[in-house]
């Protein structure tokens, strides 16, 4: 079977967990913050952000944007975005196209209204065990590395 991207399946934004990853879905940007500089821990690169409120019929979440991007993102804009995911920026959720992520404009969205009220980056996760930390933090793979 080909790969097309009509195939994919679209998750709708009240869908979405904090474990979400290869996120395909349709979004209305609603508003954007301010940009602000920030210092990369790995590199010290300097990088500007900003978030985008999108929205569709379902919630809302903000999309987290970087460098160039920022600038191509307006208001109003539909975007069809692609392989992204979600992370925990201060305990709330934010939707993310990093590396391998993309989006592009869409002339009219699939749907009428959006919600506003449901708002997934307002709720407030806790963060999991440093233990747990993916291969960044303290503990990660101890147990395998001792000799028995």
């Amino acid at each position: 079977m080909a790969s097309d991207d009509n195939e994919v399946d679209l998750v709708k934004i009240g869908n979405l967990t904090q474990y979400s990853r290869k996120v395909y879905t349709v979004a209305k940007v609603i508003s954007k913050t301010e940009e602000r500089e920030v210092t990369s821990r790995s590199d010290m690169s300097t990088h500007r952000v900003a978030e985008a409120l999108v929205a569709d019929d379902t919630g809302s979440i903000y999309l987290t944007l970087w460098d160039d991007v920022l600038d191509q993102v307006e208001d109003d804009q539909i975007l069809n975005i692609k392989d992204a995911y979600i992370n925990l920026f201060r305990g709330s959720m934010r939707l993310n196209l990093g590396r391998y992520g993309s989006y592009e404009l869409l002339d009219e969205a699939p749907f009428e209204d959006v919600d506003l009220d449901n708002n997934l980056s307002s709720k407030v996760f806790e963060r999991q065990p440093s233990g747990y930390d993916r291969g960044r933090g303290r503990g990660y793979g101890r147990s395998q590395s001792r000799r028995y």
